[in-house]
């Protein structure tokens, strides 16, 4: 099977199994497990952040941030279709005790206006807003990277009402690649933020929070309290540790990959792909009304290609390190060929 459905599917290598077996650990509640440790100090480093702490999943890292950030009551900037709120099982609402108010955005891109005017007046009728959230890349936007100077103009908007800044960073280093900025530069303007190493970068498991040393202090103790305190977790510290060290620069393999896929299908009747918004990994795909998205997966997963509907009129392709070039050519060809039969 050609597996297009995440980048999230990806299997450890040989190499980070065996970094993996090897790693030195200890009891990270107790803060006693070295290679956590360095991964944590690793990941502060390339961000530009005083502090990191590691966590099972990217959605308990977001939470955690959530949380560390806000009091019950408070209120979050977010655009309407950011993964904080579509796919973490309304966990904003019964652990962080927050409201979102969600701001329109084009793929996945909200206006600093549009943040500015979103901001609370201080009236009792009111929650407090208290924190804005970026999603970099955008996942629902198809893989869209956020420009470093829209960021920048959002953080000031937040500085100016006395709001932080955090950005869901779950595929930070795709956006960092496409741009051609370093992963710090892509954060500087943010206070905290949150990365996956089970996406692009290829691990089996993790996620991280960085930001101030005070701010992680109390995201631990949090992660504690939600059943995140991990024991000898150095062996899934190791594969973050081997990932950030091979698994960054290459994925503008699959970011090329993502392009030769949108470049052979964009053509076809059925389809619409606009070539200008295939940024990073991802690849959405427009249908035409007469083809369903389940009807178009089940027929390419019959043919041994795997990928997702994405909404009642689009398809979503994501490419990783365990796609090479040929498997974008030899998928392509078998989606062209059930969108043919669909006619």
């Amino acid at each position: 099977m050609i597996d297009l459905r995440s980048d999230t599917v990806t299997r450890p290598s040989d190499q980070m199994r065996a970094r993996m077996a090897a790693a030195p650990v200890g009891d990270d509640v107790y803060g006693e497990d070295p290679t956590v440790n360095a991964l944590e100090s690793a990941a502060a480093e390339i961000f530009g952040k005083e502090a990191a702490l590691l966590t099972p999943s990217g959605t308990m890292a977001n939470q955690l941030a959530l949380k560390t950030h806000t009091i019950v009551g408070d209120e979050v900037i977010a655009g309407r279709d950011m993964h904080v709120f579509l796919s973490e099982g309304g966990a904003a609402a019964f652990i962080a005790g927050v409201s979102l108010n969600l701001i329109n955005s084009e793929r996945g891109i909200v206006k600093a206006q549009d943040v500015a005017a979103a901001v609370r007046a201080e009236d009792i009728h009111h929650p407090p807003t208290r924190l804005v959230w970026l999603e970099n890349t955008h996942n629902r936007g198809g893989g869209t990277v956020y420009p470093l100077s829209l960021v920048r103009e959002i953080s000031e908007v937040a500085r100016a009402h006395g709001l932080a800044l955090h950005i869901d960073g779950a595929r930070i280093f795709n956006a960092a690649v496409a741009s051609r900025r370093s992963p710090a530069e892509c954060v500087a303007a943010a206070d905290t933020l949150t990365f996956c190493l089970s996406k692009g970068l290829g691990c089996p498991i993790g996620s991280m929070v960085a930001g101030p040393a005070d701010f992680i202090k109390e995201a631990r103790r949090w992660r504690k309290a939600l059943g995140g305190g991990m024991r000898q977790a150095g062996i899934i510290a190791a594969a973050g540790l081997w990932a950030l060290e091979h698994n960054v620069d290459r994925m503008e393999e699959d970011h090329a990959n993502a392009r030769l896929l949108a470049e052979r299908l964009c053509d076809h009747p059925l389809v619409r792909i606009d070539m200008r918004q295939v940024e990073t990994n991802m690849v959405m795909i427009g249908l035409d009304a007469r083809v369903s998205p389940a009807e178009l997966a089940a027929g390419a997963r019959a043919e041994g290609v795997l990928f997702l509907p994405f909404g009642p009129e689009r398809v979503r392709l994501v490419t990783h390190l365990d796609i090479e070039r040929q498997d974008a050519v030899e998928a392509s060809g078998i989606i062209l060929s059930v969108l043919d039969s669909m006619r």
